[in-house]
Order: C-alpha cells, then sequence, then structure tokens
C-alpha cells in the first residue's frame, strides 16, 4: 500500500464545523482513485493533508508505510507528487527548468542535475505533446499548458503516486482525451494515481475505485461501476442527475425540466 488515510479530519482553528471527517481512503500501485463531491467540501484540503501539506485534525495518513508527518519534505517528494488547480509564479523561467524542478528531491546538496534530466525534460514534454514549449516563459503560456507542464514536471519527479486536483479543468476537449490516456498507461505502469474532478464521465472512464463526498463526510467507497449511480450523484450534489449508457460507455447529466 502507497498511501493509507485513516478516519481523516480536517478543522480551522476557531471554527467548530469541520471541513470533512471521517474519511478512509488507500491507493496501491497501479491503481487509480477519484474523489467526487461539489464544490466546498474540502476535496482540496483533503489531497493536501493526504500530501502532508496540511496537518489533520483527526485521523492519520500514512506513506508506505510511515506516518507522514515523520517524514522530511525530501522524503515525501521522493514518493507523492501534488499538481494543484494552478500554479503561478511571478519568474518568467523557461518551460525547460521549471520540468527539471521535478528532479530536486533526487539531488544532494549543491548538486545540480546532470544531462539525464535533460533527457527526462525533454521525454517528458513529448510525452504531453508540449516539446515546442521548452523555451517558452512558463509566464507567458495559457494555463491548460502550464497544467501539462506541472504533470511533465511530475514525470521527471518519477514518484510513487501522483496527485492531482482537478487535473482536467484547464484542459481543452483534445488534451483532455490526451492526459486521460496518459493517466491510465501511467498506472499500467504501475504509478498510482489520486485525482479529484467534477466530471463524473472521467471517473467512470478512468477511476478504479471512487471516493464521494457529501457535506464533509464520505458518502459513498468502492468500485467505481458501483458506486457512480444516479441516486448517490443525485445526493452528492443536490439536484436530480441522469445517468446514460450508450453501449459500454456511460454518460452523466443533469435534469434540469
Amino acid at each position: 500500500m502507497i498511501l493509507k488515510a485513516t478516519a481523516l479530519g480536517f478543522s480551522y482553528p476557531g471554527r467548530d464545523r469541520a471541513v470533512f471527517s471521517g474519511v478512509d481512503l488507500d491507493i496501491a500501485a497501479g491503481e487509480i482513485v477519484c474523489v467526487l463531491g461539489p464544490n466546498g467540501i474540502g476535496k482540496s484540503t483533503l489531497l493536501r493533508c493526504l500530501a502532508g501539506l496540511s496537518p489533520p485534525s483527526a485521523g492519520t495518513v500514512a506513506l508506505q508505510g510511515r506516518p507522514i508527518g515523520a517524514l522530511s519534505r525530501a522524503e515525501i517528494a521522493r514518493s507523492l507528487a501534488l499538481v494543484p488547480q494552478s500554479h503561478d509564479t511571478v519568474f518568467a523561467f523557461p518551460v525547460r527548468s521549471v520540468v527539471e524542478m521535478g528532479r530536486a528531491p533526487h539531488l544532494g546538496w549543491l548538486e545540480t542535475p546532470g544531462p539525464d534530466a535533460a533527457r527526462q525534460v525533454t521525454a517528458a514534454l513529448d510525452m504531453l505533446g508540449i516539446a515546442h514549449l521548452i523555451d517558452a516563459a512558463y509566464t507567458e503560456i495559457s494555463g491548460g499548458e502550464r497544467q501539462l507542464v506541472q504533470i511533465a514536471r511530475v514525470l521527471v519527479q518519477a514518484p510513487h503516486l501522483m496527485i492531482l486536483d482537478e487535473p482536467t479543468a484547464h484542459l481543452d476537449f483534445a488534451n483532455q482525451a490526451r492526459f486521460l490516456a496518459l493517466v491510465r498507461r501511467l498506472a499500467d505502469a504501475g504509478l498510482a494515481v489520486l485525482f479529484t474532478t467534477h466530471a463524473p464521465d472521467h471517473a467512470h472512464l478512468l477511476a478504479d475505485r471512487t471516493l464521494v463526498l457529501s457535506r464533509g463526510r464520505k458518502l459513498a467507497m468502492g468500485m467505481t461501476q458501483d458506486i457512480l449511480s444516479e441516486a448517490v450523484l443525485s445526493h452528492a450534489y443536490e439536484v436530480p442527475v441522469r445517468k446514460i449508457s450508450f453501449g459500454a460507455h456511460v454518460a452523466f447529466t443533469v435534469d434540469v425540466r
């Protein structure tokens, strides 16, 4: 097991209501797990707790069998990578430098990336179809392109677990399809992937298991094909959700009539 969270909860100091509580979640090598739920339910905060960036108010998180709070940032970064919803910087680093930063957890003090890192950067950008951006200024590319650059950085970082917060939010239709296919290939190669999304279609297409949050608590957790029902999604999002099947394909829509 790469990551295991037990009875996890988070509250802001001075507030009575927990952002979320009682969340159990685990993920193994080669597995894809999705977290679904409406805005403001605490999905991003949950990912930050799982990545060791925000200490939980309750429960525990173990990374490869060790309490994540006992690990250094470098130790965590060698096992886990987090790609947030957005990533801005005031410095106009070239894209190659941003991606190369992914090698930092594997370098010693004052050590700099060598020729192997340059080859890894090129390979990662090629894999994502953005090799033409290698010399572009990170501050001058689009939000969707920045998202792809951050994913390239994770590929160079070579963690055991990739955590993605709404990874397709800034991507156009074609890049969403390419990205989903890439995630499946990475999982097939042994990488564990945890992601949040507002698209149940993406969860159904990609995730082995899905966690559905509602009002700060676990509503459902299990195999995606079983969990993503009209009843569960209607309860979670508090709107009538319809599940439409087209042979082997499934789509979800909101009945606004």
